[in-house]
């Protein structure tokens, strides 16, 4: 990379402080080396940080696990990497209201202990493990529970971040009917860090359950036949009142589909909505053949193995498919046929309560036929009233494909990011659109 007018200075102006250092050779995302690393521990030293780099005109990405660098575009230019990870901590736990302030840099599994002494949790899974608070939020991942507690965006009722000039911005608060500014938290909410870096979150927390039971269904059809079974699963588990906190979905490249309820609660209330479901589950599929081979068992123990976990390896591609609640089974069955037809292993896995999936390919399948794939998935999405977007390929496979598919209100997205980073110096190009 070219030198930066000034990048030396930025040195100069925050390396006494300890907060900036020369970058290494794992300084890197999406294959694009950055310049300098800065890893400031609190929103004032960020704050220090985006103003001496705003100063010299110099490009940032911020960086908390790494977990999904290699999510979205790779950046246009990288000239300083914001590293997270010193930034981490509870600022304040209001128990009695359920409330807590965290910083950005916290590992989701962290929050998870420092908070389990006084029963609570935030009901946010990690598919990635190691994810932090603010990786989580830059990039809106939200797992298996979104169905019963929310996203990532329900959660969230305040956010402090740093804009690209240096400004320090709040939005939100502490009291989870204090509704002011909280647009702004919806907006970072999945922008890639393109408007600002969140240095602290406010979430709205839960009791953590006194029980827990995860009703497990394996369907021995293959195919559309399968699909369809689930379908009709699904829905006859959303007509009953269960309240699941959790309705997943697992279709392996090969094999029976297994669908899993995770109903948690009292300990009495829990065992006798488990028990029902069990007995909803197995007469859904009706007599015959079929409802004999419907295997429904209920584990009040640990999650299937591939419970909140991403259906691809590193370096495969994995896509986000989106639709309808009715339309799940034609997403499974799209998936099933496209897989056949393109010759590429595909196992899908997801929220079958919410209507969204995720879809996993192998990193060795030729990027033309991955390309037929996408493009046949967006379509049948877009049918099923969704989106299919790519969040994660290898290289070979980004040069053929448009990871993000057609946006609406894209235009609008452009002006917003206008207004908060005039020179598109925050991760340029890493979201939709080149944003």
């Amino acid at each position: 990379m070219s030198d930066v007018p000034g990048s030396v200075d930025l040195l100069a102006t925050i390396e006494d402080a300890g907060l900036v250092r020369p970058a290494g050779p794992v300084d890197v995302v999406g294959g694009v080396p950055a310049r300098f690393v800065a890893e400031p521990a609190t929103t004032e030293q960020v704050a220090t940080v985006l103003a001496a780099a705003a100063r010299h005109g110099l490009t940032v990405v911020a960086r908390g696990s790494g977990s999904k660098l290699d999510w979205g575009h790779p950046p246009t230019a990288l000239d300083l990497i914001v590293d997270t990870r010193r930034l981490a901590g509870v600022v304040e736990h209001a128990a009695g209201d359920l409330i807590v302030v965290v910083r950005a840099g916290t590992p989701l599994a962290e929050l998870r202990q420092l908070l389990a002494p006084a029963g609570q949790q935030l009901a946010l899974d990690d598919p990635l493990p190691g994810a932090t608070v603010g990786g989580v939020v830059s990039t809106n991942t939200s797992g298996p529970r979104r169905m019963g507690y929310g996203t990532v965006r329900d959660l969230l009722i305040g956010v402090t971040l740093v804009r690209a000039d240096g400004v320090v911005a709040h939005a939100g608060g502490k009291v989870v009917k204090n509704v002011a500014g909280y647009d702004l938290g919806k907006l970072v909410t999945g922008a890639y860090g393109t408007l600002g870096l969140v240095t602290e979150c406010a979430f709205r927390l839960h009791p953590v359950p006194a029980a827990q039971a995860y009703v497990r269904c394996r369907v021995p059809l293959a195919g559309a036949g399968g699909a369809d079974l689930v379908g009709r699963l699904v829905a006859t588990v959303r007509a009953a009142q269960l309240v699941p906190d959790a309705l997943e979905v697992d279709a392996p490249v090969d094999g029976p589909i297994e669908l899993v309820v995770l109903i948690g609660g009292t300990t009495a209330g829990v065992a006798g909505r488990a028990e029902a479901a069990r007995r909803l589950l197995a007469g859904a599929a009706g007599p015959g053949p079929t409802g004999a081979d419907l295997e429904v068992l209920v584990d009040a123990g640990s999650p299937p193995p591939w419970w909140s976990r991403y259906p691809w390896l590193p370096g495969g591609t994995g896509l986000k498919l989106t639709g309808v609640l009715s339309a799940v089974p034609d997403l499974l069955g799209a998936a099933r046929t496209v897989a056949d037809r393109h010759d590429v292993p595909i196992r899908v896995r997801g929220s079958a309560g919410t209507g969204v999936l995720y879809a996993g390919l192998p990193a060795n399948a030729e990027p033309d036929r991955v390309a037929g794939v996408v493009e046949e998935l967006r379509g049948a999405a877009g049918t099923a009233g969704g989106h299919a977007v790519v969040l994660t390929a290898p290289d070979r496979v980004r040069d053929r494909v448009d990871l993000w598919g057609p946006v609406e209100g894209l235009e609008l997205m452009r002006r917003v990011k206008d207004r908060f980073d005039p020179e598109a110096r925050l991760a340029p190009g890493r979201f939709v659109g080149g944003i």
